[in-house]
């Protein structure tokens, strides 16, 4: 807000008070994060590069306690982003810094437009026209400490040979792979998973390489990775001032115990959440079943609630109703596992009884079943979806039947991976990429879900209870026979962060992500509890009393799930037969009190797991 006495009238509603609404004098040139790209090559953008000095404003080299000249670069590259060019050029005159040098505008511009021999020139230093003054003396760009030209170079090639094979030139890909990409020695790994894009149909190209929409997005994706490597006193990050504000957020978000929403805070104030709105109280029970509840799980469009159960029988419900819609009744033995396809049209139960069925949710009927055809019977314990809603995998308890690839359109299984490990729980990533598997033995397995090819193996010294999986791939969520929860990286392939509080041992207890941003872990307990940790910094803010015992005297919590569009609803079933769902829309008065002091009727039935009593 500017005083009252100023001579220039503040900009309201977005239009400049001059002007009254009227049409900027100056249109905005389209940019490309905030940079011109007509710029000639090797040539400076009007705020990149140029040396202008009138009468620089530097008063001292800090600014309340920060960098004077870091912040004038961010705030020259953030105006840019921003579309006001113009004033970009202001602040780069009056403060005499300079955004980035032309030797480093000459590289964003080789990047962009594909003129790689310049590109890796500029970046090595070999490039007659390369300027010295950022280039460490002749030996190339200046790298942060750590990272090396070899991996830029491979991301540069891999790019060239991406787009040879996106335009079908097949024999110049197979070139750039052999004579370019193969010598760099970088990733083996990554090298042969590139070669086998040589067979690959067009139309699944991008797919396949995880590659952008549009090959204009893919180099610009390429130049943002590059800039990583460069010190940023030669090359700012791409769009950092919007980088170092979602920062701002997220730390603010991380001090929010209770931040449940898909709406960022702003920038103008602290922000906090109340314990009010998060998910505590319980709307509804559901007390269909008549044995241990051993899985819940919401459709992924969130309109639909499944469970399954001991009682050898399957439920869907609608939501937010909670009426039930169908009873799955063709097992003949106890439902270890349920999972619902990606188009929330199929939903899958596996059965100790060595099956596993698909059904309609439309209709509640069976549209196939699945069966290990071997002489001894083992439970199908787990099953995941691919992408395509029409395949998905299996596992089981049988050694040789471990993990089954099948299609809706055979009996037959596609493949049949060769682990020779008996297998508890399998999930698929969302982006399709790969398969994690939990064995019997405390061992996470890691599997390329289009080769087959086994990634990484590690030992966890501990059983593996339950898996999940985030919405954007990078983790998996593990509960432990040692009674903690852990947050696997599968980049960093190592656990991260550890959530610890709750009870685990003999049964399965599965977990979840959730939140409106998965903020949230949560959990079941051996104690009849729901545990709820932040999931940034691990704190436990919240111990749910809402399962009470079962018929075996055991009150186990055994499977949680958050409602992937709901962020205010999450389900959880246990020994007690019971269904809770839990919500921030009943105020205190009107919610279903906790059942711990209630038991089921007691027989003499011992507690058995989901999946451990089948071995």
């Amino acid at each position: 807000m500017r005083p009252e006495d100023s001579s220039t009238q503040a900009i309201s509603n977005g239009h400049n008070g001059e002007t009254n609404g009227a049409s900027l004098k100056k249109a905005l040139q389209p940019a490309l994060n905030g940079h011109d790209r007509s710029a000639t090559n090797g040539a400076s953008f009007a705020a990149n590069g140029a040396t202008k000095k009138t009468s620089p404003v530097r008063t001292t080299a800090q600014w309340h306690g920060h960098n004077r000249e870091e912040i004038t670069r961010i705030l020259i590259q953030g105006l840019n982003d921003l579309g006001y060019t113009s004033a970009a050029d202001v602040l780069a005159d009056e403060s005499g810094f300079e955004l980035e040098s032309p030797s480093v505008a000459a590289f964003r511009s080789a990047v962009l437009d594909g003129r790689w021999n310049q590109a890796e020139s500029i970046l090595l230093g070999t490039g007659s026209g390369a300027e010295s003054a950022d280039q460490n003396q002749g030996g190339g760009l200046v790298l942060k400490e750590g990272f090396n030209r070899g991996q830029m170079l491979f991301s540069i090639r891999e790019q060239k040979f991406l787009e040879l094979l996106d335009q079908r030139e097949l024999s110049r890909a197979l070139t750039v792979l052999r004579t370019e990409l193969t010598p760099l020695d970088y990733d083996m790994h990554k090298l042969h998973a590139l070669s086998t894009l040589l067979m690959c149909p067009p139309e699944d190209l991008r797919s396949r390489a995880h590659w952008a929409d549009t090959i204009e997005q893919a180099r610009l994706k390429l130049l943002q990775d590059l800039s990583r490597s460069i010190a940023p006193s030669v090359m700012l990050r791409e769009h950092r001032l919007a980088e170092l504000f979602a920062q701002v957020k997220q730390a603010q978000i991380n001090q929010c115990l209770y931040h449940n929403t898909s709406v960022a805070p702003s920038l103008y104030d602290d922000h906090d959440c109340s314990r009010d709105a998060f998910p505590l109280r319980t709307s509804d029970l559901l007390e269909d079943h008549s044995d241990e509840v051993w899985h819940v799980q919401f459709s992924p469009d969130g309109t639909m609630l499944a469970s399954a159960s001991k009682d050898k029988t399957a439920l869907i419900y609608s939501v937010p109703s909670f009426e039930l819609k169908h009873r799955l009744t063709d097992h003949s033995k106890g439902v270890t596992s349920l999972a619902w396809s990606p188009d929330s049209k199929k939903l899958i139960t596996c059965s100790i009884d060595a099956r596993a069925k698909v059904w309609n949710a439309e209709t509640g009927r069976v549209i196939s079943t699945f069966e290990h055809r071997t002489t001894d019977s083992y439970a199908i314990t787990e099953a995941a979806w691919g992408p395509d809603s029409m395949s998905f995998v299996t596992g089981s308890h049988n050694r040789s039947l471990a993990l089954c690839l099948w299609r809706m359109d055979s009996s037959t299984p596609q493949h049949v991976w060769e682990g020779g490990f008996r297998s508890d729980s399998v999930i698929i990533t969302p982006d399709g990429r790969r398969m994690v598997v939990a064995d019997t033995e405390g061992r996470l397995h890691c599997f390329n879900y289009h080769t087959y090819r086994e990634e990484f193996s590690v030992h966890l010294g501990s059983r593996v209870t339950g898996i999940s999986v985030s919405r954007d791939s990078s983790y998996v969520l593990l509960n432990l026979e040692a009674s903690e929860v852990h947050m696997f990286d599968l980049e960093k392939r190592e656990t991260v962060k550890t959530f610890t509080g709750q009870k685990q041992g003999s049964f399965m207890v599965r977990n979840c992500f959730g939140g409106a941003a998965e903020n949230f872990v949560l959990s079941g307990s051996e104690d009849g509890l729901v545990y709820v940790w932040h999931k940034e910094n691990t704190q436990l803010i919240e111990q749910l009393y809402g399962h009470g015992k079962g018929q075996s005297g055991k009150a186990t919590v055994n499977t949680v799930d958050w409602n992937p569009v709901d962020p205010g609803m999450f389900a959880s079933g246990g020994d007690d037969r019971k269904i809770r769902i839990w919500t921030n829309s009943v105020v205190p008065a009107e919610a279903i009190p906790g059942s711990l002091a209630r038991e089921a009727p007691r027989h003499e039935i011992s507690r058995t797991s989901a999946i451990r009593s089948t071995l």
